[in-house]
């Protein structure tokens, strides 16, 4: 996949091209069928496939205390559009002076001028531009004007349930790990590096890796059933997210406790897939009662990853070879 980025992206770069556009967060699987559809549309008339986002999210520019927690880093999101197939990404950088330019000129100087957009797909509903004031109506006219095509998809899910990025975000922050899954298509996943912690699960016999992330969006406290990519190896953990209130707490902290593994992972980049919540964070009365809790999460864990779907792994911290 190519990417353009920077002052790039305001070169010529396509004579012709099929576009989609949109901030793509926790890139869905509504995001995978309309990458399903721009490749389709770009193969049949023999034209590359582009996805146009932006970075950061317009919301962090315009409306910071309003801006939602990022399911993907841009990284991970990157990495995710990859793995769809298209053929470029074009990423924008949105610029308080970026959002005041009229849908207009976004769509004849950038999309057409730079992308060589001939033909559009977009989700339903979506808006973009100035003031957004950019939609359905404003790009059929302007198809009219400049000779491009629009194709607007009906909304994508399931039963009753239509995949957006809102959605999946309501279900990782209460926690509900397997619906999530059915919104993304992919285990939750945050990554980033083992760092030293307090080394309490190493007194206990229990040994976890501290995790500092870059991922915004976090599951509540509590244990989950993860699998972990550590060093090219899917691995069995549980992971604890929380304060450590039986050590009379602390700064929050990510731990994961990797099953059949023994080494020093300080320094090494891991990603953690979120499978299932055991329980919420507790005061246990002792050390001894908190040992036997995490034998019991431990068994439990095995019992819930023997049943774990392992193409729904998706590690998503290599994305620096995309593009090279």
């Amino acid at each position: 996949m190519r990417v353009l980025t920077g002052v790039d992206v305001l070169k010529k770069n396509f004579d012709s091209s099929v576009v989609t556009i949109g901030n793509f967060d926790g890139v869905h699987r509504g995001h995978a069928e309309l990458f399903r559809q721009v490749k389709a549309a770009g193969a049949q008339r023999g034209l590359p496939s582009v996805v146009v986002t932006f970075e950061p999210h317009p919301l962090a520019v315009l409306a910071p205390k309003n801006a939602p927690p990022l399911i993907t880093t841009f990284a991970q999101k990157k990495a995710l559009i990859a793995e769809a197939g298209v053929d470029c990404l074009a990423v924008i950088d949105f610029t308080p002076e970026f959002s005041r330019m009229p849908a207009e000129a976004f769509v004849r100087d950038i999309l057409m001028g730079c992308l060589g957009m001939r033909h559009i797909i977009i989700g339903h509903d979506y808006a973009f531009g100035k003031d957004r004031q950019g939609n359905q109506k404003t790009l059929e006219r302007l198809g009219r004007e400049y000779g491009f095509t629009l194709e607007d998809i009906s909304p994508v899910g399931e039963g009753r349930t239509i995949f957006s990025s809102s959605l999946a975000r309501r279900l990782i922050s209460r926690g509900d790990m397997p619906a999530a899954t059915g919104i993304l298509g992919r285990y939750h996943v945050i990554s980033g590096t083992v760092v030293h912690g307090r080394e309490i699960g190493q007194t206990l016999g229990f040994p976890t890796a501290n995790i500092s992330t870059r991922n915004e969006l976090l599951p509540p406290d509590g244990v989950y059933a993860v699998m972990v990519a550590v060093d090219g190896r899917i691995l069995q953990g549980a992971c604890n997210i929380g304060n450590n209130p039986t050590f009379e707490g602390g700064a929050r902290t990510i731990e994961a406790f990797l099953l059949d593994f023994s080494g020093h992972l300080y320094g090494h980049e891991i990603a953690i897939c979120f499978v299932q919540r055991l329980r919420e964070v507790m005061k246990f009365p002792d050390v001894a009662a908190l040992i036997t809790a995490i034998q019991q999460d431990v068994a439990t864990t095995k019992s819930i990853l023997a049943a774990a779907d392992r193409s729904l792994i998706k590690p998503l911290f290599s994305p620096e070879r995309i593009g090279e």
